[in-house]
Parts: C-alpha cells; sequence; structure tokens
C-alpha cells in the first residue's frame, strides 16, 4: 500500500495525469466545434410563405432555401384558394429553422368531397331540406306540380336532372326539390269523375 502512495506522489504519475487532462480538453474542444459546424449552430434559414402557391412553384422555393417538405393530405375544399395550391404550412412562415428542416404543407383538393344523397322522397320539404343541409347539400329552388301531397318532395334535380336516393354530388351542391301543390293531377281527376 505504501509503493502505491509513493506512485500517485511520483513526478511520472503527475505528468500522465497532467497530459490525460489536456488530453481530455482538447477533445472535448473538438468534439464541440466538429458538432458546432455539422449542425450549423447558429445558422438559421427563415421560412418561406408557401400560402396559395402551386406544389410545383413550392417545391422549387423549398429547395432554394435549402428546407425539405411533406405533403399532408386535405380533407376540405377551400374556395378562396386556388385548387393544388398551398392552403396550410408548418412551421409558418417568418419562422427561423435549421437547414434542412421539414415543412409540413396542405394542399387544397381540385373541389369539394363527394357527399350521399339522402332519401328525401315523400318527405316534406321542411324535413327534407333539414336532412340535405345535414350532408352538405343546398337547396336552391323548390318548383310545385300537381300532386295529392302538399309540401311532399317527388323528386330532386340537379342542374336540370333527375337524381336519386344514393347518387354522389359534390358538397355544397344546389339542388332543386320538386314538391306537390295538393292538387289532384288531371289523370287522376279524370279516372275519379268517370266513376
Amino acid at each position: 500500500m505504501k509503493h502505491f502512495f509513493n506512485f500517485l506522489k511520483s513526478r511520472a504519475f503527475l505528468i500522465n495525469l497532467g497530459l490525460a487532462l489536456l488530453a481530455v480538453v482538447i477533445l472535448t474542444f473538438g468534439a464541440l466545434q466538429w458538432l458546432k459546424s455539422s449542425t450549423n449552430h447558429g445558422e438559421f434559414v427563415e421560412v418561406p410563405d408557401l400560402s396559395k402557391m402551386s406544389v410545383m412553384d413550392m417545391r422549387k422555393i423549398i429547395e432554394e432555401a435549402d428546407l425539405r417538405y411533406e405533403v399532408v393530405d386535405s380533407a376540405n375544399f377551400n374556395p378562396e384558394y386556388p385548387r393544388f395550391s398551398i392552403i396550410e404550412q408548418n412551421p409558418p412562415a417568418g419562422n427561423k429553422v435549421k437547414q434542412n428542416r421539414k415543412i409540413y404543407v396542405t394542399v387544397n383538393p381540385s373541389g369539394y368531397k363527394k357527399v350521399t344523397v339522402p332519401n328525401i322522397i315523400q318527405v316534406t320539404q321542411r324535413n327534407a331540406t333539414s336532412m340535405l343541409r345535414a350532408v352538405g347539400l343546398d337547396v336552391q329552388r323548390v318548383t310545385y306540380i300537381d300532386q295529392l301531397g302538399k309540401d311532399m318532395v317527388y323528386y330532386v334535380k340537379f342542374k336540370g336532372k333527375r337524381i336519386n336516393e344514393g347518387d354522389k354530388l359534390p358538397k355544397t351542391s344546389k339542388v332543386e326539390l320538386v314538391c306537390g301543390n295538393g292538387s289532384i293531377p288531371d289523370r287522376a281527376r279524370v279516372q275519379a269523375d268517370s266513376q
């Protein structure tokens, strides 16, 4: 044990200890400098404003800024933005980010998603209007025909053509309800008079 304590006090041990500490300091300093240069410490890129840009233009801007991107699908069409343009981005424009950072963009689809026409035949006009609004369709106008059921829906039209339950229409489409006016149709009146 005495030899061990003598060795700790020896000049050779102290020189080796000093050299080891110097090596640790040099390695730590070198590692920090390498990390600083490889992570671009203190160097930031400003996120460009991609709003309303086409996907092709967005790609070019992102590449010029040394950034990456990922397209996130959009569920709802926004009529205020051009089709297939950027409607949202994360992080937002103006933020400072590192080079090669991924920017998440949401693209406006080509149009409204399609919704299914509900069964509104033989339903009152008021209830039919509520059912259509619930799925995202609007009633543009109501026309009447000679049918006994007053304000009862007999059929539905879209752009002048008759449509059926289960047909798919773009959300926010405007349809026409054809309802009864409470009058007996001429054929039924003729048959009733002949009896």
